[in-house]
């Protein structure tokens, strides 16, 4: 359900008719050449299309005006070849509601020392001329990546790859309807939020739903359907004893395989691209939706538990961004400490809904009690998350903003067995420790709940996150918690005092 196939990411080249119809012919032709190039060799997620070098006021203001436009363009790439006097673009960029890149490169890698003359000076000043338009830029306030080296460079196109990605979710944001199948969870805070402002800031439309919307779907699945998805679960995870047909388990596994039959059918009829539910509203269910939330996260839905919309979008968005990559992504949360000093960590965990794209190993259907919620024992997958670079990231509702907040973390193996606790987990060394992420965390008033990947960095995030004009606080190595305080403070300041909405 995430197709990067159509998608478009217009390059976009600035210059003027002072330079004469020769150099302009030159410029047009090295633009190409760029486009042709990260095309042919950059594995770039999305398809970048050339445009003719824009030379005027009105052609720029037409361009950036086609780009909005169009239904395929995700956004745009911006590259200063000779110099481009900024107050032609001053109409154009008022006016661009997509993202851009500022691609602060030059045709040629190195200066010809030997050969270089005045003519190739004034063709070559891409030095100069990305200073004129990041001037006017930054003087209307626009946010966008200023990405600077060669564009044959790998780093380049790693950072270019980053930023298509986040454009991507963006783009998908702005379509994205998430179901809330009963409401939030009673008392608690941190899943609230306005919902008119989210749909005002990212896009997406949040709108509840009574758990009968789901059981009539749920209730028009035939049993050949659920013996098919229930040998679909053999052939792909390993059964628990008893889970087998004419097993004493069997008749949970049916339950929960028409569940997820009901809530597919659910989604997929509502064109909905993410959903939360809740263990207090499941009347009409015999067990909380547990290995179909799974098995629907991996393939590319978001999810929230408790009423968590937020975070049913952040999953769903994080997981346009990872699509292709290595790794995987999935609704997560902090459950319990190992504060030993030998290796403090973290166990995150959630009652059942993790997915199995960050499995280590292929996983294991199992049917539990869940303790909570008063329901038929659930099935699940249980398994252990791959190991490696993560990051953790929340959004939350500060009243006057949005915030999101990520955290650098390294997954590790878990210190030991663990045969009692039937749920997916993962175990994690918090960067730049656990005394120091956690009380970030906690003072940036992070959620319980997160999207965390092993695909993705905290720069898809901050990328994601300008494209939004959200704050964005990010704790890794480099934190220390007076900085950590001050920037929260001045944060604070300026949407406050400055009554900034963002």
């Amino acid at each position: 359900m995430i197709d990067f196939s159509n998608y478009e990411i217009w390059f976009i080249t600035g210059s003027q008719h002072l330079y004469g119809p020769e150099t302009l012919k030159q410029v047009d032709k090295d633009s190409q050449a760029i486009v042709d190039g990260l095309n042919l060799d950059a594995k770039l997620p999305i398809k970048i299309v050339f445009k003719p070098v824009l030379k005027s006021a009105e052609e720029i203001t037409n361009a950036l005006r086609d780009a909005d436009a169009s239904p395929n363009c995700i956004g745009i790439i911006t590259w200063m070849h000779t110099f481009s006097p900024a107050k032609m673009w001053i109409n154009g960029l008022s006016k661009l509601s997509k993202p851009f890149c500022h691609l602060h490169t030059q045709f040629n890698r190195d200066i010809p020392w030997a050969d270089i003359d005045m003519d190739f000076m004034n063709l070559n000043q891409s030095a100069h001329g990305g200073r004129e338009f990041g001037f006017i830029c930054s003087r209307l306030r626009k946010r966008r990546k200023v990405i600077t080296g060669h564009w044959q460079n790998p780093g380049v196109h790693a950072k270019l790859n980053t930023w298509m990605r986040a454009a991507a979710a963006w783009h998908d944001s702005k379509s994205m309807k998430i179901a809330r199948i009963g409401d939030n969870m009673r008392q608690v805070a941190v899943t609230e939020g306005d919902k008119v402002e989210a749909q005002m800031k990212f896009g997406y439309e949040v709108n509840g739903y009574g758990v009968g919307d789901v059981t009539k779907f749920i209730d028009a699945i035939t049993d050949k359907q659920v013996e098919g998805l229930c040998d679909e679960y053999a052939s792909q995870y390993t059964l628990q004893k008893g889970l087998e047909k004419g097993g004493d388990k069997r008749q949970s596994l049916c339950d929960a395989a028409k569940i997820e039959l009901g809530l597919r059918a659910f989604l997929e009829d509502g064109g909905f691209h993410g959903y939360t539910d809740t263990f207090e509203n499941l009347h009409g269910m015999k067990q909380l939706p547990g290995i179909a939330s799974q098995r629907l996260m991996a393939d590319g839905y978001g999810f929230g538990a408790e009423g968590d919309w937020k975070h049913a979008a952040l999953v769903r968005t994080m997981k346009v961004m990872a699509h292709g990559l290595a790794g995987g992504t999935s609704f997560m949360e902090d459950y319990t400490y190992h504060f030993s000093p030998d290796c403090p960590s973290v166990l995150g965990s959630h009652m059942l809904e993790i997915c199995p794209s960050i499995a280590d190993a292929k996983p294991t259907v199992e049917v539990h009690p869940l303790g909570i919620g008063g329901k038929e024992d659930p099935a699940r997958l249980v398994f252990n998350s791959a190991t490696g670079p993560a990051i953790n990231a929340t959004v939350v509702d500060m009243g006057n903003r949005f915030r999101m907040v990520v955290n650098n973390v390294d997954v590790i193996e878990p210190l030991a067995e663990l045969p009692n606790l039937p749920v997916a987990r993962a175990l994690w060394k918090a960067q730049p420790s656990l005394e120091v992420a956690a009380s970030a965390w906690i003072q940036a008033g992070g959620a319980h709940h997160t999207g965390f990947s092993l695909a993705l960095t905290a720069e898809h995030m901050e990328d994601f996150a300008d494209m939004a004009e959200l704050e964005y606080l990010v704790i890794d190595n480099e934190t220390r918690m007076r900085e950590f305080k001050n920037e929260i403070r001045w944060n604070d300041a300026a949407y406050g005092v400055g009554g900034i909405r963002a």
